[in-house]
């Protein structure tokens, strides 16, 4: 079940809510894990066995921290990892290196096992250093861990920064009003914006390298990123949004990724949950920037290399994160000074690695990768009877409104609106009541693109 599906918005969602509003405080937490295990089950029935294994197994491993060491959940939370996720990849590398045949087993990947495998290792991390009480209360953990705003594709919460919140929240009217906004904020850019970009990526990626011509690769490019960054953002928007209208107030996943200036600063904008996640977890248990110069940099693209293998089990999700810690080492040795560029000049760095580092995102391989790449510096002049088609037929209004106010709703003008008026009474009332009725509009126009909607994917169940 996805949160953009009619069966979540007008089945679930309401009755789930509304059940909360009426049952006592002391009974929500066991609602909504019970809710949250239908949802995950609904479309991975076999797999919640799992997700609750992992969670049983890490609520014993954390009773017992003062027995066994900690490397034993390490061990095993990334081993069920590997098992789902890194099977058939790790054995096709053996392949390869030893010239052997052993054939791949094809084991299914459940769906958000990378994020709540990683939600589950942060409360026994959380537990074993100290800066989170150990739960007793098993139903608790597995609330923690199964919560439908972020099962199956996040943010990542880590555990110490919503301990209190599973016992101790509050719902008010503001809180549910601001959750409700947010919610369809996420809605639109998933049903609106990422499910058109979509389109046009997919038919782009679907061509022959020959087929491809200088403007086509650049828009494929160009739609992709807006893609994943308005379907993540989206559902993370969403994910924010609802655990709101429930009382849980999640951290902040993304903060404008494109008005960034430099690879450093996009990383404290873009995943924020994974990169903090890595942060806290990996790079300052290997010495962080502790250890001298070299060993940070070492530390680094270890960091870099996991965060890349994290998002799938191919080679070039692994050398789109070793490219981004490229840059960022660049960047934190001074061989590229951001800040002696002229300003537009440093965006459009940003954006390029970005958009150009993408493709190996997007590809199904190295081969297409490159073929792609290379077609976006080739003769733009070229002329392709496939392309021409592709483009003729997004020679549309839809496109020339669309991906304009894609680009535009990436940048933090609302953001900068809102500072500006803040000493604003009059002003902020009137921001806040045009918000509202924009809202409404949104929500008109979502459901009549859901309802007529053939093209509805979500990209990060790949993850």
């Amino acid at each position: 079940m996805v949160f953009s599906s009619p069966v979540f918005l007008f089945l679930f969602l309401p009755i789930v809510y509304l059940l909360h509003l009426l049952l006592p405080a002391k009974a929500r937490n066991a609602l909504l894990l019970l809710a949250s295990l239908f949802f995950y089950s609904w479309g991975e029935p076999v797999f919640v066995l799992l997700m609750i294994l992992s969670a049983v197994v890490n609520y014993f491993l954390a009773l017992k921290l003062d027995k066994i060491p900690l490397s034993i959940t390490v061990i095993f939370n990334i081993g069920l990892l590997v098992v789902f996720k890194y099977t058939d990849f790790l054995i096709g590398v053996c392949n390869q290196i030893f010239a052997l045949s052993i054939p791949l087993p094809g084991i299914p990947l459940p769906i958000g096992i990378s994020f709540f495998t990683f939600q589950a290792m942060s409360y026994v991390i959380d537990v074993k250093r100290g800066h989170a009480q150990v739960q007793r209360r098993l139903d608790h953990l597995m609330l923690y861990i199964a919560f439908f705003p972020q099962l199956i594709a996040g943010p990542i919460v880590k555990y110490h920064d919503i301990a209190d919140q599973i016992t101790n929240r509050q719902i008010t009217t503001s809180d549910t009003a601001a959750g409700i906004r947010r919610f369809i904020a996420g809605l639109a850019k998933k049903l609106l914006i990422a499910n058109y970009t979509g389109q046009i990526a997919d038919q782009i990626f679907a061509l022959n390298g020959h087929d491809l011509t200088m403007p086509t690769a650049w828009l494929g490019a160009i739609a992709y990123t807006l893609q994943i960054y308005f379907d993540f953002s989206g559902y993370s928007d969403m994910a924010i949004g609802l655990g709101r209208i429930f009382g849980f107030k999640f951290k902040e996943n993304f903060t404008h990724p494109f008005a960034a200036d430099s690879i450093q600063n996009f990383w404290r904008r873009w995943h924020i949950s994974l990169s903090t996640w890595f942060k806290e977890y990996l790079y300052i248990p290997l010495g962080g920037n502790r250890l001298g110069k070299w060993r940070t940099g070492i530390n680094r693209v270890v960091v870099f290399f996991f965060t890349g293998l994290w998002h799938g089990a191919s080679w070039t999700f692994v050398v789109w994160g070793l490219i981004h810690g490229f840059f960022l080492l660049l960047e934190s040795y001074g061989i590229i000074r951001t800040d002696k560029m002229w300003k537009p000049l440093r965006h459009l760095y940003t954006l390029l690695i970005v958009i150009l580092s993408f493709v190996l995102f997007r590809a199904e391989n190295f081969n297409q990768a490159l073929e792609f790449l290379g077609n976006m510096f080739t003769d733009p002049t070229a002329h392709s009877e496939a392309a021409s088609r592709l483009l003729m037929h997004y020679n549309t209004a839809a496109t020339y409104f669309i991906l304009p106010v894609a680009l535009i709703t990436s940048l933090p003008l609302v953001r900068t609106i809102r500072d500006k008026i803040s000493d604003k009474p009059k002003l902020t009332r009137l921001f806040e009541s045009t918000g509202y009725l924009c809202s409404l509009l949104l929500l008109a126009i979502c459901v009549l693109a859901l309802s007529a909607a053939t093209y509805n994917p979500f990209i990060y169940f790949r993850f």
